[in-house]
């Protein structure tokens, strides 16, 4: 039955799909433009040293999208470097396109061009210098960019920098051209956008240059009326002194020719003021007044009124209002020489008429000079410090002579006194001109009317002179000048300064008037620096581990798992240790009590810094130049008792120029194991196998890999924390580690140490207490090493990382392993006959070889042990074998220079004398430790680390230990005690260079030294014959099981005894 299909009605019409089709289509642009944002964000937000599935680091994810953001962040960052911004912009821009309906069908036509262009661009950003926050290797187009440019630049036959700049400006060219295309404009499109820049620079430009029109207009409008009011005051000033000098040569004529007469003339007659207008003050005191002046200037007074600077503002001027009118008063009338004048104003009508007034006037002309002191000066307006200034007529020039007193002078002394205080200033006072300030008792005397004028105005006193150094610079020195005047350069009439004068000759006369003088600056005390370094000892951060443990979990099913690593709630919790803390103040006090000791002991330093820790406080001292530290690292017992502290340890400070003094706590604070393994530095860190060894000075975690170790020497006596370390250290790797990673071998010859662990999952071996089964066991360990690295030369990998990575990878793709091996001989040829075999892959885990106790092994076969040692020291690195040995006693008997060179990793405890110190460190200062954990931690590169060690119970061990065997007994592997194949045995006995040739044969003469032995003795067992014959364990047992063979002596009962089969010779 066919359907038609053609002829139904559509389900939705017309205008309803086209709706449809338009917010599908929106909805594809946001989406677009929100994966461009996030990629951008991405790539602004990308570091290095994030995380991601090339690199495990145990860094924080800093990248804005966590660690899936880094992900893709760090590869797209190799591949193409600045590259992948145009992943960002292609994304959001064909957004944009979508969510506006402009231009996304030409989505697929042009995006197809994409990778090219991010390819070019990478290119392109490769040409580029990178800056020193760029931390790769390769430049910013990342390893392509990199390698098609080297490949562009090696194909051009220029220079390489001319090839670089070239490039780098075609191909700026091609990226900003193929973006275009690729971003799907058109040449509409394009030369829209060219017409709107175009348009919209144009506008900029017009506005601003419209902006800048309006300033210039008002800069000219503005110069403009300034210029017009300078030329109408320079006109009022050139009309004023017109008038002025020709005054001035009235009164010159007039002056020489009464000039004969002058000097029979001895005082001249007082000029009196009506008395309603009589001044407040006496005859005595009355200044006196020359003619040269004696033009009433209270005329000039409208002439002031009607320049524009008449009126002087109220408030006082800032220092550029001082500096502008100071610039204005210099002209170039100035007289350096002139006399003073003073400015006064009298009545005409009380003159005497014809002759006498003439007398009178010349006499006032030799008064005037016979009274020249600068006791009291008084002037005339003639600079006000504004633009109305200089009224009077020009000064006369008077011969530079010594002064004569006539009679005492009125000081500004007894001026101040007599003038009562200057009253507030009002209105009235501001309608005055400028610098002429009228004091109250002269305004009492102003005149009412026109009528009546006082006899004497006097226009500038003694007391407001000494306002003048407010608006005025100091006058200067000029050569020959009156005595007692300091000439004025910068006005047209000099008048001089009766405030330096009165300051001079009467101190306590002030200017009470006077700016306020702002208060002295205090003068910082000296505070004393501050050395203690603030303990922020922040928390440690937890691993992904203890993150996971600590979250409450719902188990829906019950699991069995084959293994599973002990968790963290079975050791005990930090939360329950007491913290100490030492005072910043107590602290200081130590650091100056510990400078005061060594300045006793002929010490020259300074404690620049106190390091409180967990355990102990480090004082770092900065020594004198000069100073020997050998000479302070020698006074630690005196620093001690000085101290009144259990030890010191004194030792230089690797890289820094300052001396390390650590002194104990008071109160010791216990370093927590739990705390150590579930930090990020144990937890999330990428060792291979990690050893917790505890804290630092600081309170920071310490975790070492053993893997880079390779080898681990410890030393400490009896008390010290050495058993305690161990353990601690056998529980860091039994808490990261499966027994698929990392078997153990473990020798305790003190039988107590290690026996707690026998029956884990993870040891090869039964604990090996006997320490001649301890030689057996370091033998195998020798075998297996070598063939390790038999099994790695044929895979052609370097280390047992290679190795198991080719595993692993085997076992993925499903292949396995071929091996050949001979199976005999051809009858007819006599050849060898050899065969493949196909092998299953697998990996070899980590052997660690732990003893506990190495004294006691060197005492029972020192010879066959040190050479063991030495073999797996040298060369079991790269197998995957590495070897914790401990001892009580680090003398040098035990640790012998031999070992000492191939363990270049060692930790200390607290040991008896500095002779141990030195043999295991190479350096004092493991005698100073303060035992329970103390250590020092040194390095492969001898940097030394003081360290404290963790603290675990035995009930923590045993509660670990039955945890692990609950997932069933270890599956041990013969050889390591039983000891290999006598073929193999001699072989590693040759390696060893033990070997001292065939002792299986009856006719050996070792063999025949042992019978006789035994016969003769009656006795026999393999440590006996051992002893006898100062061999090997395995080499006796040979011998006696030959005996056996034999027939000369029995099997061993139950107690181990044999008898002897062979009768005694007489």
């Amino acid at each position: 039955m066919a359907y038609q299909a053609r002829g139904r009605d559509p389900l939705l019409d017309s205008n309803m799909a086209e709706a449809i089709e338009k917010r599908g289509k929106e909805l594809i642009g946001i989406a677009l433009i929100l994966a461009g944002l996030a990629a951008a964000a991405m790539i602004v937000s990308y570091a290095p040293s994030d995380p991601w599935w090339m690199s495990a680091t145990d860094a924080p994810v800093q990248n804005w999208l966590g660690r899936f953001g880094a992900s893709l962040a760090a590869p797209l960052f190799m591949v193409v470097g600045w590259g992948s911004w145009g992943i960002s912009l292609l994304l959001m821009a064909w957004g944009l396109r979508f969510a506006l309906h402009r231009g996304n069908e030409r989505a697929f036509s042009r995006a197809i061009f994409a990778p090219i262009w991010v390819a070019l661009l990478s290119i392109y950003a490769a040409t580029l210098v990178p800056g020193p926050e760029w931390t790769h290797s390769f430049g910013l187009g990342g390893l392509f960019g990199k390698t098609a440019l080297g490949a562009i630049l090696n194909i051009l036959p220029i220079q390489a920098t001319t090839g670089l700049k070239l490039l780098s400006l075609v191909l700026g060219v091609g990226v900003v051209a193929l973006a275009t295309f690729v971003m799907g404009f058109t040449k509409g499109e394009l030369r829209q956008i060219g017409r709107f820049l175009l348009i919209g620079t144009i506008l900029l430009y017009a506005t601003v240059m419209q902006l800048l029109g309006r300033g210039a207009r008002g800069a000219v409008q503005t110069a403009q009326s300034l210029q017009a009011k300078t030329s109408e005051r320079r006109a009022v000033r050139a009309e004023s002194k017109a008038k002025e000098r020709a005054e001035a040569a009235e009164w010159a004529a007039i002056h020489a020719e009464q000039r004969a007469m002058a000097q029979e003339a001895t005082h001249a007659p007082k000029i009196h003021a009506p008395k309603i207008h009589k001044p407040a003050y006496s005859a005595e005191t009355e200044p006196d007044f020359d003619p040269v002046d004696s033009y009433d200037m209270a005329q000039d007074y409208p002439e002031y009124d009607q320049t524009p600077a008449a009126a002087e503002p109220a408030e006082k001027l800032g220092f550029l209002s001082k500096a502008t009118n100071l610039i204005r008063r210099t002209e170039p009338t100035v007289d350096h020489h002139a006399e003073p004048p003073v400015s006064v104003q009298f009545d005409a009508a009380a003159l005497p008429e014809g002759e006498d007034r003439i007398k009178a006037k010349i006499s006032d002309v030799i008064k005037s000079r016979v009274r020249r002191d600068p006791g009291l000066q008084v002037a005339t307006p003639d600079a006000p410090l504004t633009k109305g200034r200089g009224r009077g007529p020009d000064p006369l020039i008077l011969n530079a002579q010594p002064a004569l007193r006539a009679e005492p002078p009125l000081t500004a002394h007894g001026a101040a006194q007599a003038l009562p205080g200057e009253p507030p200033l009002t209105a009235a006072n501001a309608q005055q001109p400028s610098g002429i300030r009228i004091p109250a008792f002269l305004q009492t005397a102003a005149p009412n009317d026109e009528g009546h004028i006082p006899e004497m105005s006097v226009g500038y006193s003694a007391e407001y002179d000494t306002d003048l150094p407010e608006y005025m610079p100091e006058p200067e020195l000029v050569e020959g000048p009156l005595p007692g005047y300091t000439p004025r350069q910068t006005g047209p009439i000099a008048a001089p300064s009766a405030a330096a004068s009165a300051a001079d000759n009467a101190p306590e006369a002030v200017n009470t008037h006077a700016a306020p003088v702002a208060p002295a600056a205090a003068i910082p005390t000296a505070q004393p620096k501050r050395v203690v370094q603030p303990l922020t000892r922040k928390p440690l951060q937890p691993s992904t581990r203890a993150k996971a443990e600590a979250q409450p979990s719902l188990q829906f099913e019950e699991r069995h798992p084959d293994y599973e690593l002990p968790p963290l709630s079975l050791l005990a919790n930090p939360a329950a240790i007491e913290r100490h803390h030492l005072s910043d103040e107590a602290l200081e006090e130590n650091a100056r009590m510990l400078e005061t000791v060594l300045d006793d002991y002929g010490v020259k330093g300074e404690i620049v810094s106190v390091r409180p820790g967990p355990v102990v406080t480090m004082y770092e001292l900065e020594p004198a130049p000069g100073l020997k530290a050998s000479r302070v690292i020698g006074l630690a017992d005196d620093i001690a008792r000085s101290m009144s502290a259990l030890s010191a340890r004194v030792s230089t400070v690797p890289g820094r120029s300052v001396i390390g003094i650590e002194l104990p706590n008071d109160n010791r604070e216990m370093v927590s194991f739990r705390e150590i393994l579930g930090s990020r530095d144990y937890g999330d860190g990428n060792q291979k196998l990690p050893l917790a060894l505890g804290k630092d000075i600081g309170g920071d975690p310490i975790v070492a890999n053993l893997a880079k170790m390779p080898h681990l020497l410890i030393a400490g006596t009896t008390g010290s924390g050495k058993s305690v370390a161990i353990n601690t250290m056998i529980l860091s790797l039994l808490y990261k580690l499966t027994p698929e990673e990392c078997r153990m071998i473990m020798i305790d010859p003190k039988m107590l140490e290690l026996s707690v662990y026998d029956g884990i999952p993870h040891l090869l071996s039964p604990v090996v207490t006997d320490p001649k089964k301890a030689v057996v066991a370091l033998k195998w360990t020798v075998g297996e090493m070598e063939e390790r690295y038999r099994k790695m030369s044929k895979m052609g990998v370097r280390n047992i990382d290679g190795y198991n990575s080719r595993v692993a990878d085997a076992l993925a793709k499903g292949e396995t392993f071929s091996r050949t091996v001979q199976t005999g001989f051809d009858d007819d040829t006599g050849e060898p006959v050899f065969e493949t075999e196909e092998i299953m892959p697998e990996k070899m885990p980590y052997i660690v070889v732990i003893v506990d106790e190495m004294a006691d092994l060197m005492m029972v076969a020192g010879k066959e042990i040190e050479a063991c040692i030495q073999r797996l020291a040298q060369m079991a690195r790269a197998s995957g074998i590495h070897i914790i040995m401990a001892t009580q006693r680090p003398s040098v008997d035990v640790i012998t220079g031999t070992i000492k060179a191939n363990f270049p990793t060692r930790i200390s405890f607290q040991v008896t004398s500095k002779i141990d110190s030195r043999t295991i460190l190479g350096e004092m200062g493991a005698e100073q430790l303060l035992g329970m954990g103390d250590m020092l931690y040194m390095a492969g590169g001898a940097k030394i680390t003081r360290c404290h060690g963790p603290f675990v119970s035995d009930e923590e061990v045993e509660e670990i230990v039955n945890h692990l065997k609950a997932y069933g007994p270890p599956e041990y592997v013969g050889g390591v005690v039983q000891g290999p194949e006598d073929e193999k045995a001699e072989n590693i006995d040759a390696v060893l260079g033990l070997s001292t040739g065939g002792n299986t044969d009856g006719e050996d003469a070792l063999y025949d030294q042992a019978v006789a032995i035994v016969i003769k003795d009656r006795k026999c067992s393999t440590s006996y014959i051992q002893r006898k014959l100062a061999i090997g364990y395995n080499k006796a047992a040979r011998l006696v099981e030959q005996m056996e063979d034999e027939g000369v002596v029995s099997s061993a009962n139950h107690v181990g005894k044999r008898e002897i089969l062979v009768p005694e010779q007489a």
